[in-house]
């Protein structure tokens, strides 16, 4: 009978798709190659506008007297959550996209280091301002482009063991990870009894050694509707609706059916609430297109691959088990990719570690260039997630006394000008 089938398909089926394909090839072929150009022209736009654009990486410096929760952060990040071209000309002739930012942990033999990198030099004082009003006591310093940490080290796999990541939701983006609020530091309390998920973190960064360096890379862009001027055919949807809808999923799932005449009345469990209670928050704060990273380099010889346990493990105290978490997503080893077809079949072993040599040097490559959102890495591997201002504050904020990292560098004190009325010595 599967013989019938072929010969029919064969004979009959087939050349009849031929015709078809023939007879609409005017109108298909035509909108495929205007596809092409629209899509190579976009890409070129863009990459000339980024090209253009002075980026301004900033290294601030943490006093030992930090109390504020991480409240504080979440309006730093209230200043970048820029809109992108005002006028289709700007974007169509000048390539013009929304802004987008780093937010850079990182650790240089133990010692640890906090970042802001923006893509114009513009929002530099923008930064600095914000900063300062929230955290008054801090240092801001302007790393010059030769000092980049990131551009210090080479792509070589001789000198330089390297290892890296990407990370991704475990569940839906309409429910939020575990942040600073279900951690009760919204609150007032004393030191000893004040909990900050980010000291795991700051611990494990500390631990590193000698020779070694882990960075986290935290690439965050406004996340709004985007339609024509963000070369989107179709308008994208606001995740708000989304997470309205699951709110009305929960609820309906939490409403028995109704017993003739009388309706059925909501009777959600603890859990359900409490699902209900952190997305309703969630959908009042400012969202953010999210993409977090993790490298770990390390000299020849000094590669340590518990550091690589650390880098995966350290996110999980985010995670919750009714809500969201953060998981490993991509990953620069493939090595146990297909193990058992490189086992039965050798001649495989040779594309599998070239496809992961081109991996590693592009994804260590798109770190260096933060670059995700836009060419030339432009959502290498994954859709980015939503994280709103409230969950990447919890991941990424100043932290104060509660924690006591021996390697996280605080100043004594913040330097200061003169008084302008300071009589001048003769």
């Amino acid at each position: 009978m599967f013989l019938e089938f072929l010969i029919k398909f064969n004979t009959e089926i087939l050349p009849l798709v031929y015709k078809i394909l023939f007879i609409i090839s005017p109108i298909f072929v035509p909108v495929i190659l205007i596809y092409v150009v629209v899509k190579i022209y976009v890409q070129y736009v863009q990459l000339k506008y980024i090209s253009e654009q002075e980026p301004v990486l900033l290294e601030i410096k943490i006093p030992k007297d930090i109390k504020k929760s991480p409240l504080a952060m979440e309006i730093v990040l209230g200043a970048m959550w820029q809109s992108g071209a005002s006028t289709y000309s700007e974007a169509y002739l000048n390539g013009k996209m929304p802004s987008w930012f780093s937010l850079e942990l990182v650790s240089i033999a133990g010692e640890i280091h906090f970042y802001i990198w923006g893509n114009e030099k513009k929002f530099k004082t923008i930064l600095e301002h914000q900063i300062y009003a929230q955290y008054p006591t801090v240092e801001i310093y302007v790393v010059p482009k030769n000092e980049d940490y990131a551009k210090k080290i080479p792509y070589n796999p001789k000198e330089w063991g390297i290892w890296g990541l990407q990370y991704k939701l475990t569940q839906d983006d309409v429910y939020p990870i575990k942040t600073y609020v279900d951690y009760n530091m919204d609150k007032d309390q004393k030191d000893e009894y004040r909990i900050d998920p980010m000291t795991a973190v700051l611990e494990f960064l500390g631990s590193v050694g000698k020779n070694q360096q882990v960075w986290y890379q935290i690439l965050i862009k406004k996340h709004g509707k985007e339609g024509l001027k963000e070369f989107r055919l179709f308008e994208r949807p606001d995740w708000t609706k989304a997470a309205e809808n699951e709110i009305k999923k929960i609820r309906e799932k939490a409403t028995p059916p109704p017993k003739g005449d009388f309706p059925g009345f909501p009777n959600p469990t603890k859990g359900e609430i409490e699902k209900i209670a952190a997305i309703e928050r969630s959908i009042g704060k400012l969202s953010f297109d999210t993409m977090i990273r993790g490298f770990y380099v390390a000299k020849e010889g000094n590669f340590d691959p518990i550091n690589i346990t650390g880098l995966i493990g350290t996110m999980k105290q985010y995670n919750s088990s009714t809500l969201n978490g953060l998981r490993m997503s991509k990953w620069t080893d493939s090595s146990d990719t297909f193990k058992d077809m490189v086992t039965l079949f050798p001649f495989l072993k040779k594309s599998r570690d070239a496809r992961q040599e081109r991996l590693k040097k592009r994804m260590f490559s798109a770190y260096k260039l933060r670059s995700y959102f836009y060419p030339p890495y432009k959502n290498h591997r994954q859709n980015p997630f939503i994280l709103t201002s409230e969950e990447i504050a919890t991941i990424y904020h100043f932290p104060g006394n509660v924690s006591a990292t021996p390697t996280l560098t605080k100043i004594a004190s913040k330097k200061s000008e003169p008084p302008a009325n300071l009589p001048i010595k003769k």
